[in-house]
């Protein structure tokens, strides 16, 4: 007699417990999505809103700036290149002279404060009983006020990005506190607070953080950036300014004799 198929009939097989089976057939955890950034601004407090609003208004204006000064820059180092290849080549100053003159809207640059300095010359020369020194000083000045204009120029709208580069961290910062602050204020009205309750506000309070970085640090490099080539392009006018000063008084000391 077989022994082992009958004990095995009697055997009762007895159903798993609940939790064991919910925990064998539970699948993974699908991994969360990112973070959405526009779910955070629009779920952000209307303080925090108001600054990220700010900062984005400035970071937009920060690069059309940035993106005009360069255009801006890059001609005026072209239109300097060319035209001090023009003068050095040995052509005839009186040429070039009525060449700038004849487009006087249109100069700028080293050409500019070479018309400027000319036609002072040439308007004090015309003058009687006036000295060598007389009218070299005269031209001197004119390129001298010529030179301060065109700088400007260049300069325009760079004290906005210095500010936009040191004040946007702070706004950010503002931002923040703000945003955390109300976060923990609307705690008072719960019994519990957890980290599920609390990350949310903090979250959206870090992204004005984010923001104001975000405008400053383009600004900042932009600024040292062109300060910089406005200083090389100063440095080469009052180079030009001085070289066509002596060109200048030794055209005045010829008519003198």
């Amino acid at each position: 007699m077989n022994v082992l198929p009958m004990a095995l009939q009697a055997t009762t097989v007895e159903p798993l417990p609940a939790q064991a089976l919910t925990a064998a057939t539970a699948q993974p955890a699908a991994p969360e999505a990112g973070l959405n950034y526009l779910k955070l601004v629009a779920d952000a407090s209307l303080p925090v809103q108001a600054v990220m609003a700010l900062l984005l208004l400035a970071s937009v204006a920060s690069w059309v700036i940035i993106f005009r000064k360069k255009r801006v820059l890059d001609r005026a180092q072209r239109e300097a290149d060319g035209f001090e290849e023009r003068f050095w080549a040995g052509g005839d100053l009186g040429r070039l002279y009525a060449e700038a003159a004849g487009r006087k809207q249109q100069i700028s640059g080293i050409e500019a404060i070479f018309e400027g300095g000319l036609r002072e010359f040439n308007r004090v020369r015309q003058r009687r009983g006036v000295d060598a020194r007389s009218q070299l000083e005269g031209a001197q000045r004119a390129m001298r006020a010529t030179a301060s204009r065109e700088l400007d120029g260049l300069e325009h709208n760079l004290e906005f990005l210095a500010n936009v580069g040191s004040i946007s961290p702070y706004v950010g910062l503002f931002g923040t506190v703000l945003g955390i602050l109300m976060s923990f204020h609307g705690l008072a009205s719960m019994k519990e607070a957890t980290i599920a309750t609390v990350a949310p506000g903090i979250s959206e309070a870090l992204l004005a953080t984010a923001m104001g970085l975000f405008a400053a640090i383009p600004a900042v490099w932009a600024y040292n950036r062109f300060a910089t080539r406005v200083e090389r392009l100063a440095v080469r006018y009052d180079a030009f300014a001085e070289e066509f000063a002596s060109i200048l008084q030794r055209q005045a000391h010829m008519d003198e004799h």
